[in-house]
């Protein structure tokens, strides 16, 4: 990390629910990579030992009340950031598949570019990387949809790993979608005509346990979010009138 990293105030969010076997080694890692930044696990109301794991390993950890799902997990994590001033957030996944490396590179990005929002993408530049065949449907699917309404290609539109700055968090912090945030954070950006880009990542396998998102669950995800992008195209079109 350079020293111009170095003078910012980021904190490293990670929504968690029941990730025990997994969110020990993931603070682990991240801290390892990451010293000078503090780790934050926001709690989605896990049963399993999630909390236990995540505070052994160093992080601190926020409890929700309520189970809220990955969405009000997430933005949870983006009010109380905000709240404490800190300047960007970098939000991974609890699961392990986002390799802190990748971190510095957002992070310069974000700070020497004047974007708000910074996606660490699998498949930009071609690098390469697979994903299941539901998954790579619902991708494909979603660049087409996404490409009119954003004026880009948006390579990994469901990619977890991004950098937000400090006018992001403002937004999200007072609103944001709650079950399946990250397309129509896209879209809300958009309307707030804010920026965002894409820089290249690793996506590695599961430290532990089995993605939720099945066949079916995927055909649900992809309804849910066509239809909340539709209705944030709604918002900004009755704003522009």
């Amino acid at each position: 990390m350079t020293s111009s990293s170095d003078n910012k105030l980021v904190l490293i969010v990670i929504p968690a629910y029941n990730e025990g076997e997994a969110i020990g080694r993931v603070v682990t890692e991240i801290r390892e990579v990451l010293p000078s930044y503090p780790v934050l696990v926001v709690n989605d109301c896990s049963t399993d030992g999630t909390v236990d794991a995540a505070v052994a390993a160093g992080a601190r950890v926020m409890s929700l009340p309520h189970h809220l799902g990955l969405g009000g997990c997430v933005q949870a994590g983006y009010k109380l950031a905000f709240e404490l001033g800190y300047e960007s957030v970098v939000r991974l996944d609890g699961d392990g598949q986002h390799d802190p490396r990748d971190v510095p590179a957002l992070l310069e990005t974000l700070f020497h570019t004047g974007y708000e929002m910074v996606i660490g993408s699998r498949f930009v530049e071609g690098n390469g990387q697979r994903t299941s065949t539901a998954r790579s449907i619902g991708i494909r699917l979603f660049r087409w949809i996404l490409k009119p309404i954003l004026g880009k290609t948006v390579h990994d539109p469901t990619s977890g790993f991004v950098a937000v700055s400090r006018r992001a968090l403002a937004v999200f912090s007072l609103s944001f979608p709650l079950e399946y945030p990250e397309i129509e954070t896209l879209v809300v950006l958009q309307r707030r005509r804010f920026r965002f880009v894409e820089v290249p990542c690793r996506m590695r396998r599961r430290l532990a346990g089995r993605s939720t998102i099945t066949a079916r669950k995927s055909f649900k995800y992809m309804v849910h979010v066509l239809l909340g992008v539709f209705v944030n195209i709604l918002k900004y079109e009755r704003a522009r009138h």
